[in-house]
């Protein structure tokens, strides 16, 4: 691994900055996201009979959105802007990950081209065959950046994706919540 790192030469370093966001990135959303700070058992439970939870708390999102619920006299539509609030801050860091699935190939392309333009600057003019060292040299580059990008993006690609459908499950299940919310406002405000 470490004669990878060496080989890709200059460019070990922002494949290097892009494999370190990828992996802080997807162990923070792991953690961030796992269901019992997004939607608790106790409040999946009471959605899915149609109950509404107590006066709801700030430790998971369920929570949050219940206990803005009880905050006040409110309208749907503001029920349904804090919800997307909520789930704009689950996407967090998300948009990095993104990043870095594009950019790395990208930087491992640019290797590649620079590798390239290395082994095919240093053909001898007499001979019209490159400088032996040079040529490795700049293959070494062109195939290194090119595995490394590669295997930087990959990965990322997959956690993204994975992330962004857990992201999609849960908004799906917290509007099923805030409609059971909305219907109770809607049964309050026909009462005398």
């Amino acid at each position: 691994m470490r004669e990878l790192v060496e080989n890709a030469g200059i460019f070990a370093w922002p494949l290097g900055l892009c494999s370190l966001l990828a992996t802080v990135i997807i162990l923070e959303r792991l953690f961030a996201l796992r269901r019992s700070r997004i939607i608790p058992h106790s409040y999946e439970v009471a959605f899915s009979q149609g109950s509404i939870p107590g006066e709801g708390d700030e430790s998971s999102v369920a929570g949050r959105i219940v206990k803005f619920f009880h905050s006040g006299r409110l309208d749907s539509e503001q029920l349904k802007a804090f919800t997307r609030l909520q789930v704009t801050r689950m996407e967090r860091g998300l948009f990095i990950l993104e990043i870095v699935v594009s950019a790395a190939p990208l930087l491992g392309l640019l290797g590649t081209v620079t590798g390239l333009v290395t082994v095919f600057s240093q053909i001898s003019p007499e001979t019209g065959l490159p400088d032996p060292a040079s040529f490795v040299e700049g293959v070494s580059l062109a195939l290194t950046t090119t595995i490394l990008g590669l295997s930087i993006a990959i990965p990322a690609l997959a956690f993204n994706s994975f992330l962004n459908r857990r992201v999609d499950t849960y908004e799906a299940q917290l509007e099923v919540g805030v409609e059971r919310l909305i219907a109770e406002m809607k049964k309050s405000a026909r009462r005398p």
